[in-house]
């Protein structure tokens, strides 16, 4: 008789198989699954728990869906529907709860503890919620929420957005000695769809965050608002409150902003924009806008691409990007660089006067194609008062087709034969009656005379001479360079 505990032949060839095929499935399953991060590690434990269980005699404990060491939380695990039928709100919250649990003394920034990397993984689930996900409180950062995606139930709050990044209170947590609520947070591999009833992510006080491969549609306010903070990355993503790949019978009606920066030191990089009343509205300094192309809503249905909200402070820059029919407004542009940028369809970019400053300007190296109708590739809004302090503005350089050439610099050559000579620059030059330096020549076969520049008002220059002689005049004019390097 064998003991309780013992292990004859016949028992130890039931436990080699047991654990034979329990480590062979669970191998097949990762291979299946592509969860690699549900470790070789994690099923030895497993086996060896099993083998010691039924070595002692006694029932084997639940297999645990997740080991105690792994900082990966699978929102499944913790009740989520991934076929978006019923409601896991409360399920994603309980996920993130456990995850907020730091595994360290360490911190980033000042006051935020280090969640050491733990994931919110989504599973590649479609998840149903009715109030937004938040994050706990307390400042925490190096965390990552992804794969999966989020849709607003039909009694979401309005007003609201699907992921929000800020704390319960106003600020970052009064027991806090952070300025900010997160750091490090990233959000990746989401659809979020806001239902027209919502936002997609609000991004507030918060210190790096990065929004990453991410496809945000239906938001009735923002598809992303950052406020405060700093360096929040937006990139990879694409955005839009209709589905929609241009010509949409609906154009008209579309409303709302993509993206809505208010605050400092941001960047989008590489995001497609199609569809919104306004593609980026910017209020706040030093953020870059590079390889972004905006078709959210024609200019000619009073859509703006990007519109730049800061008068008197800028320092924004605009590189690499498309505007596909919808243009740039800049309010009173103050170190505002656009460069390198293709824009189409009559798109152009609109100086808007609000306290009639504009100063250190450069619009430079753009491809303009319009179609034929006159449309100035640079304009002028005076409508609340005239440009009174403009100095440092280049615009220049910008290849034009179907559309009309304005700059800061001009050439012209003006032949005639009698005692004065008049190039009208006032169809080319950006600023109205305002020439700062004039060069130019005469050529001619009449012998020396006496020769002299009378007069730029107007953008007309006018150069005399002393007598009636058969001449070519060559003008260069620039204007508002001021002490430009």
């Amino acid at each position: 008789m064998v003991e309780k505990g013992g292990g004859g032949p016949a028992h130890l060839l039931l436990l080699g198989l047991i654990v034979f095929f329990f480590i062979g499935g669970a191998k097949a399953h990762r291979r299946l699954s592509g969860e690699p991060r549900r470790s070789h590690r994690q099923v030895l434990l497993r086996s060896e728990r099993l083998l010691a269980s039924i070595s002692a005699g006694a029932a084997p404990s639940p297999i645990l869906t997740s080991s105690s060491s792994s900082r990966v939380y699978h929102v499944t695990d913790y009740g989520a529907d991934p076929s978006g039928k019923t409601d896991s709100t409360a399920a994603i919250s309980r996920a993130l709860s456990a995850a907020f649990t730091p595994p360290s003394n360490r911190s980033l920034f000042a006051g935020i503890a280090d969640l050491g990397g733990a994931e919110i993984s989504l599973d590649g689930g479609s998840y149903l919620i009715s109030s937004p996900i938040t994050l706990p409180s307390s400042p925490t950062g190096n965390l990552k929420i992804h794969s999966g995606s989020l849709l607003a139930s039909d009694d979401f709050p309005t007003g609201r957005y699907l992921i929000e990044l800020w704390s319960s209170t106003t600020s970052a947590s009064p027991t806090s000695t952070s300025a900010y609520n997160y750091e490090y947070i990233t959000l990746a591999g989401l659809m979020l769809d806001a239902n027209y009833r919502a936002g997609g992510i609000a991004v507030v006080d918060s210190l790096r965050t990065l929004i990453d491969g991410c496809y945000i549609v239906h938001f009735a306010t923002d598809g992303i608002w950052v406020q405060d903070g700093h360096e929040t990355f937006i990139t990879d993503s694409f955005l839009g409150q209709h589905i929609t790949a241009g010509n949409d019978p609906g154009e008209r009606n579309f409303s709302g902003n993509a993206i809505r920066l208010i605050g400092n030191d941001n960047a989008v990089t590489d995001v497609v924009i199609f569809s919104a009343a306004i593609g980026i509205l910017v209020a706040g300094q030093a953020n870059i806008l590079t390889g972004v192309h905006c078709y959210n809503k024609a200019t000619g249905f009073g859509g703006t691409g990007i519109y730049l909200k800061l008068p008197g402070l800028t320092q924004t820059r605009i590189v690499n990007c498309y505007l596909d029919y919808t243009s740039i407004v800049s309010e009173d542009p103050v170190q505002l660089l656009v460069s390198g940028s293709f824009f189409l369809g009559d798109a152009n970019i609109v100086l808007k006067s609000v306290n009639g400053v504009m100063r250190g300007v450069a619009i430079v190296d753009n491809i303009f194609a319009g179609n034929g109708n006159g449309v100035d590739i640079v304009g002028l809004d005076e409508t609340a008062g005239a440009f009174r302090t403009v100095d440092q503005v280049v615009v220049e350089r910008n290849s034009v087709d179907g559309m009309t050439v304005r700059s800061t610099a001009a050439r012209a050559a003006k032949e005639g034969n009698g005692t004065s000579w008049t190039v009208d620059f006032s169809g080319v030059l950006l600023i109205p009656n305002r020439i700062d330096q004039v060069q130019y020549s005469i050529q001619t076969g009449s012998g020396y005379f006496n020769h002299a520049l009378r007069n730029v008002s107007g953008n007309q220059v006018v150069i005399e001479s002393d007598k009636a002689v058969q001449a070519t005049v060559f003008v260069e004019v620039s204007q508002c360079e001021g002490s430009m390097a």
